[in-house]
């Protein structure tokens, strides 16, 4: 079985994994970073969203192929500063966002991301660029979601 480097939240690590195993398999089942959630496989619900090289992405659509060595992936558990928590996770808190929590990890990945690409862009934080994430969640707490990302823009 081939043998490849990652850089995942800062770290390099090794595995051995065909090119065409998902990254989502490859970060969950090889290397026990279940941050990341399955949920659909397909690119849709994006319960699985991390970041590479700081934009958002999924890894359940992405074999481990398309992977460069020098790409930086960053889950959920890479957020943090040491023990302290992203503005956008301390904002979640605040909210009292979470409900189910499932979707959770992908949601704020996803809203980081949107708030740094808004940014970027010289654009608001909005509502309509709120509503540019395309995250699923089936409990429905897209209002909270909502009021923690701006809350969470605020800080970052």
């Amino acid at each position: 079985m081939p043998s490849r480097t990652l850089s995942l939240n800062g770290e390099k690590v090794t595995v051995e994994a065909e090119d065409d195993v998902r990254l989502l398999w490859v970060i969950r089942d090889l290397l026990g970073v279940t941050g990341p959630k399955y949920g659909c496989g397909i690119n849709v619900c994006k319960a699985c969203t991390s970041h590479i090289n700081g934009k958002a992405f999924n890894p359940c659509s992405v074999p481990l192929s398309a992977v460069k060595e020098s790409d930086e992936i960053t889950t959920i558990e890479g957020l943090a500063d040491g023990e302290k928590l992203h503005p956008m996770q301390e904002a979640w808190i605040d909210q009292d966002v979470p409900q189910c929590g499932f979707c959770q990890p992908g949601q704020i990945m996803a809203a980081v991301a949107k708030v740094r690409q808004c940014r970027k862009e010289g654009r608001e934080v909005d509502d309509a660029a709120i509503e540019e994430i395309r995250n699923i969640c089936r409990c429905g707490t897209y209002n909270r979601i909502r009021e923690a990302i701006k809350a969470g823009a605020e800080n970052m």
